[in-house]
């Protein structure tokens, strides 16, 4: 009976293993582009229906960098419900692809692994190259030190580092410089990051201004102002910048004082010849909120477009969380609305907290036109969340027929 109950385990977990190879590589349904897929994969949150989009690409490896991003967004999907195992099956079966000898191609499910916080499939990929007949250089090496990051395993970077260059005969490059240098600062040790630059310097790879704009960050995060800029100063004086990133970086760190110190960086920018970004006008934004100065944050977002920058999912969150701290629950539910058409929804802890103002505040309507909006368009893990408090809210007993006329505005 045991040997029985052993080889029924046996046969559903490899049923269970095998479910997003079979849905990744069916061809029932009409076909799509590339470029299509990547546009419905943005929007799609349900992880099954994201394979489904995947799976009817017509040709899912048009280029490596346009089915690098379809393939990413896959994971990404199933990373979010926990899916693993299915992320495994669906990468690996990528291995029986003649293309697996092209160093892009197998680079491309390093990357995702490593998005997937699965390093050490990542790591046994890496290490299968030679098995595989693919050829190492550091182009897969770079994308094995960032999946470590992404993995945050920052202490194992600057050990692979020292290691696979000298065991498979290649030279790390400027971006393998740049990845070891982030690893350093994500560990708050900005001084070893600083040490790095002059080893680049002594072996003629070219330090870049992202290279810089990571120490400055990790030197401001950690409250080291005077050092930060003796940084930024030689970053001018090497001439590598300062570009918008590096701005950004300065703005992040003042953000919470007076807002004309950030909009004074702003027109800096602006003169010397950049263009000041989303993230920019987000720091601005948030800048006005945490002072009380919600009609100039308002005013921040309703002018990105004529800036030239789009919202994005850190704009709207921002904005929904101090309007609602601000009790302004109707503008907030204006600017979900706004978040649900621009695909940039923000995370659901804000969101919580708008339809509970909404709740208190005797919007119930709008309420559970929310929770119904979320239910729509994210899959059933999430969907908990929203029964649970459409049931905390007695919102589950508002007749839907009253809510049918706010439909237009939500979706």
């Amino acid at each position: 009976m045991n040997k029985e109950k052993q080889e029924d385990k046996e046969k559903t977990a490899a049923a269970a293993a095998t479910t997003a190879t079979a849905a990744a590589s069916s061809t029932s349904g009409a076909t799509i582009s590339i470029s299509k897929a990547k546009s419905k994969l943005k929007s799609e949150h349900d992880p099954d229906k994201a394979l489904k989009i995947y799976s009817s690409v017509s040709n899912h490896y048009t280029s490596p960098l346009s089915s690098r991003y379809a393939q990413e967004y896959t994971v990404k999907r199933l990373a979010k419900s926990h899916r693993f195992s299915d992320i495994e099956a669906f990468l690996e079966s990528h291995k029986d692809d003649k293309k697996i000898t092209q160093e892009p191609f197998l680079s491309s499910i390093i990357r995702s692994y490593g998005l997937a916080g699965m390093f050490d499939q990542a790591l046994k990929t890496y290490l299968q190259m030679d098995d595989l007949g693919t050829p190492r250089s550091a182009v897969s090496f770079n994308v094995l030190l960032s999946a470590c990051v992404n993995s945050k395993l920052y202490d194992r970077v600057p050990q692979l580092f020292d290691e696979m260059p000298k065991k498979h005969g290649f030279l790390p490059d400027k971006v393998s410089y740049g990845v070891l240098i982030r690893s350093y600062c994500e560990m708050g040790k900005p001084e070893l990051a600083m040490e790095k630059l002059k080893e680049m310097e002594e072996k003629g790879v070219e330090i870049t201004a992202v290279t810089f704009t990571t120490i400055l960050h990790s030197l401001y995060k950690g409250g080291r102002c005077d050092e930060a800029e003796k940084v930024w100063n030689e970053m001018v004086k090497r001439g590598c910048g300062p570009d918008v990133g590096a701005y950004n970086v300065k703005i992040m760190n003042i953000q919470g004082g007076d807002p004309e110190g950030v909009k004074g960086l702003i027109e800096e920018m602006s003169n010397v010849g950049l263009k000041p970004d989303t993230i920019s006008y987000n720091y601005l934004m948030s800048c006005y909120c945490r002072n009380g100065m919600m009609d100039e944050a308002e005013k921040v977002y309703e002018d990105l477009e004529t800036k030239g920058c789009n919202p994005n999912a850190s704009t709207f969150r921002t904005l929904i969380f101090y309007l609602c701290k601000n009790e302004l629950f109707e503008t907030g539910y204006k600017i979900f609305g706004e978040s649900v058409r621009a695909n940039k929804i923000p995370d659901v802890n804000t969101l919580k907290y708008l339809v509970h103002g909404l709740a208190k505040s005797s919007k119930a309507k709008e309420a559970k036109e929310m929770i119904r909006t979320m239910k729509k368009k994210f899959p059933a893990n999430v969907v908990k969340v929203w029964t649970k408090l459409e049931d905390e809210l007695g919102l589950a007993r508002v007749d839907v027929s009253d809510i049918k006329s706010n439909e237009t505005n939500v979706a």
